[in-house]
């Protein structure tokens, strides 16, 4: 049995439907788009494929519904090689999926319905439990319920795992999950949220949120775009890291992309700064390749 180390994945999985307009619309608006295409994504799904990408054992806990999107996700699974013996066909539930529109720019909003990823929660960690005993980094979101996330990281940490939460969306935590978190990420907006900061538009409006939030999370990271990241830990010690200047593409997936890729650095054994620095570099290198060929990367 191999014993390189394993990134495991508790999150969502959704069949995502991209749009191509000209800008997105306003309340009321109808605004003809001249494209669209699908992607299998979910902030789970997508830092799973991430983290197999940059080249670890990756695994998906998660739920999908007996439809044509959930064959589709898993299908998108294999390709990445990530191990879904644990993504559960819930009966009676939809696959989860989102509309993303994108401006002419590549910015995007995005509207979700979970389905299936709602029906995660303990049970699916305890039939996962060779997973979990093997498991190096644990990647959470806030696109499942929250007594799963509490579930996965206790498993994970009672075999001395890392817990790393991306808390996006971003919601109010409960200090249950709080206490079982070792490194927070998070982008400007669940910053502003959760710090009860200013709004984050720069680096340093970056660095000052880490600092707030390392107060109740061991390392806090807040990536501001294409301004670049900041990290802060509860040492006090503190670095930010300037955007890779690149051509943009299409901003979707961007923060996935950071996460998986830090967890696989860390899950390798990379200190904080260079789990970083190549998670900047891979998220630069993904903006900047349009959608249709992200699959080569």
């Amino acid at each position: 049995m191999t014993t390189s180390p394993l990134v495991t994945v508790f999150g969502s999985l959704h069949y995502d439907i991209m749009v191509d307009a000209p800008d997105r619309p306003r309340k009321g608006e109808t605004v003809t788009g001249h494209a669209w295409h699908p992607k299998c994504g979910g902030k789970g799904g997508n830092q799973a494929v991430s983290a197999a990408r940059a080249g670890v054992r990756a695994a998906m806990i998660g739920a999908v519904g007996d439809d044509d999107f959930g064959r589709a996700l898993l299908a998108n699974l294999d390709r990445a090689k990530v191990d879904h013996r644990f993504v559960r066909v819930a009966a009676g539930a939809g696959s989860g999926m989102s509309v993303a529109i994108f401006d002419a720019g590549g910015d995007y909003g995005a509207v979700i319905v979970s389905g299936s990823n709602l029906t995660l929660g303990h049970a699916d960690i305890a039939s996962a439990s060779d997973v979990m005993v093997q498991t190096a980094v644990l990647l959470l979101q806030n696109e499942v319920p929250e007594a799963g996330n509490i579930a996965a990281a206790r498993a994970v940490k009672a075999r001395r795992g890392r817990v790393v939460l991306n808390a996006a969306p971003a919601r109010k935590l409960s200090d249950e999950l709080i206490a079982l978190v070792d490194i927070l990420v998070v982008n400007a907006i669940e910053a502003e949220f959760l710090a009860g900061t200013a709004v984050v538009e720069t680096l340093d409006g970056a660095a000052q949120a880490a600092r707030l939030l390392a107060d109740l999370y061991p390392v806090a990271i807040v990536t501001a775009g294409g301004e670049g990241v900041a990290c802060c830990d509860q040492t006090g010690e503190a670095f930010a890291l300037p955007a890779v200047p690149v051509k943009v593409a299409s901003t979707h997936g961007a923060g996935d992309e950071f996460v998986g890729a830090l967890a696989a650095g860390l899950a390798r054994g990379q200190t904080m700064r260079a789990a970083i620095t190549a998670a900047n570099a891979a998220s630069a290198l993904l903006v900047s390749t349009p959608e249709a060929e992200r699959d080569s990367i």
